[in-house]
């Protein structure tokens, strides 16, 4: 096939117009293009009354040769690269004398770990902190409605991560050479995904969706072997010692039995907070890593559709836009949003008691009411939190607690309107934009949450993003708190030729927990990658 780039039409062109248009560019008549498949499509705005899409072509042809010869000057024609996926290694240890590895944790780095793994022939244990999926959704529904925190069942922890409540987004920046995302998406859609989320630019999926997805994934692992084990905590590493070298043998779950195992992916995600204390405890390698602490932020979606898409606003392709906004305050540090969700919700995010944590969530369909994103700022170890590895974690709780107080003690999230949080006062009564947040949002000062710095930042930044947005500095539109967990505050250090701890044989830090990932797609593709560090650490050994 030939791979045909920048093609580009317009917003409501017909088939027919792109087929055209596909063989004008290759120069052949019909009968010499056996058919076609849309590898991406994406578009450009800039214009927004001509909004133009922007398409990549496999085209199936009977002279690819002759196209390709008679084209040579167009840097946009090229044979398709091969995107299929190719496993590293299969049934190593079909005979079963190594022990089974086991992969902790099920949100979407576990999950691809244990799929591939499973695909391998290796046959994975799981286990899952939470409850499946359906079971966590009716524990986590629970929450937003009655107040009733699950520590072990919430938007965290249980089976399909923290990515299960979330915009479903599919679209990450990170290097990807090997087309392991394409393994990641092929695999959703074959779960029940839509298919378009294989070629258009930013894809998503939504809540409910994923749920079914996660369901699917998980038969197809036991059909092929694997066991997985939901409510099922690991309490402790068996870590044996020997001539200067540490080797993972087993694994104590809080129930009391152990697992033995020298291969085990730690796909704990970025809120296992007791695990990252254990681990720490038993002397693995671990250091505090930056990342950011926010608000939630929401106003219309109309009005980010308008400023995005002018008179193209509501178009069935363009759907509800989203938008990404950064700012370099005086101050050095930098604002940016954060996990933007089009037609979403504010949802209650906290895994532990007595804490605020807010998080955004979509439908596929995105048509709620309001567009919401967190809007945070940078910090890092070295200036806010120096000093002790966890120190990022008691720094994410100090923040949590001040919420949960400043919201009433009762899950009810701290809130704001926009235009009063930069006059500097307190705000008494909402405006037009009505937040989403449930249980609750109580209006408050959130200024007395966060550090003077961020504060600071976030008041020149508001402002500032008028620019990048029209109407973005919008008095009424609401800020909830606290937004952070945007990444891990630890890094579980890895090698880059095997994938395993520094300092920790047989254990494999992966995902958003261990500081590997930021996204489903990015803690998917990684994964993958450490299934086959796995895959073929089990090979060697049984040479």
């Amino acid at each position: 096939m030939l791979r045909l780039n920048e093609v580009k039409l317009p917003l409501d062109h017909t088939p027919e117009q792109l087929t055209a248009a596909i063989l004008a560019r290759l120069g052949v008549g019909p009968e010499q293009m056996t058919g076609y498949t849309v590898f991406k499509r994406s578009y450009d705005a800039r214009k927004k009354s001509a909004i133009v899409l922007i398409y990549s072509i496999d085209a199936e042809t009977t002279d690819d040769a002759g196209i390709l010869a008679r084209n040579q000057r167009d840097t946009h024609l090229m044979p398709s690269p091969d995107t299929s996926y190719k496993f590293v290694a299969r049934n190593v240890n079909a005979d079963g004398a190594q022990p089974r590895p086991v992969v902790i944790g099920m949100g979407p780095c576990g999950l691809f770990a244990a799929l591939i793994l499973a695909q391998m022939g290796l046959k994975p244990i799981v286990l899952e902190r939470g409850k499946m999926v359906r079971e966590r959704t009716k524990d986590t529904f629970g929450f937003w409605r009655k107040r009733e925190l699950n520590p072990e069942s919430n938007v965290q922890f249980g089976e399909g991560g923290a990515g299960t409540f979330s915009d479903g987004k599919l679209y990450s920046q990170i290097k990807d050479p090997k087309h392991y995302g394409r393994k990641v998406l092929t695999e959703f859609v074959k779960a029940g995904a839509p298919e378009e989320i294989i070629y258009v630019s930013k894809p998503h999926i939504g809540t409910f969706r994923l749920v079914k997805m996660v369901e699917a994934m998980r038969e197809e692992i036991v059909s092929l072997g694997g066991e997985i084990r939901f409510e099922q905590r690991v309490a402790d590493v068996e870590i044996e010692e020997r001539d200067g070298q540490r080797q993972v043998r087993g694994l104590l779950l809080a129930s009391g039995e152990r697992l033995a195992t020298n291969h085990v992916v730690l796909a704990i995600g970025h809120s296992a907070r007791d695990t990252f204390e254990m681990l720490y405890q038993r002397g693995v390698y671990i250091e505090a890593k930056p990342f950011s602490i926010g608000f939630r932020v929401e106003h219309p979606q109309s009005l980010i559709d308008q400023c995005r898409f002018g008179p193209n606003a509501g178009h069935p392709i363009l759907g509800a836009a989203d938008y990404k906004l950064v700012h370099h305050a005086s101050n050095g540090r930098a604002v940016y949003s954060f996990c933007m969700c089009p037609g979403g919700t504010v949802v209650a995010a906290a895994s532990e008691p007595g804490r605020v944590v807010t998080n955004g969530m979509s439908q596929y369909s995105r048509n709620e009411r309001n567009a919401n994103s967190a809007i945070v700022v940078n910090i890092s170890p070295e200036e806010d939190y120096p000093g002790h590895p966890l120190a990022g974690i008691e720094f994410q709780r100090r923040l949590e607690e001040k919420a949960f107080e400043l919201g009433g003690g009762n899950y009810n999230a701290p809130g704001q309107l926009m235009g009063d949080f930069v006059a500097g006062r307190p705000s008494t009564a909402f405006g037009a934009v009505v937040p989403s947040y449930k249980p609750q949002v109580t209006l408050t000062d959130l200024a007395t949450i966060l550090p003077e710095f961020a504060v600071t930042a976030l008041r020149e930044a508001f402002p500032a993003f008028d620019k990048q947005v029209k109407g973005y500095f919008k008095a009424d539109a609401v800020l909830t708190g606290l937004e952070t967990r945007t990444s891990s505050p630890i890094r579980i250090k890895r090698r880059d030729d095997d994938f395993q701890s520094l300092n920790t044989r047989g254990l494999f830090p992966a995902g958003e927990g261990a500081g590997y990932a930021g996204g489903i797609l990015s803690a998917g593709v990684d994964g993958i990658k450490v299934a086959e560090a796995v895959a073929l650490s089990m090979a060697a050994a049984g040479k």
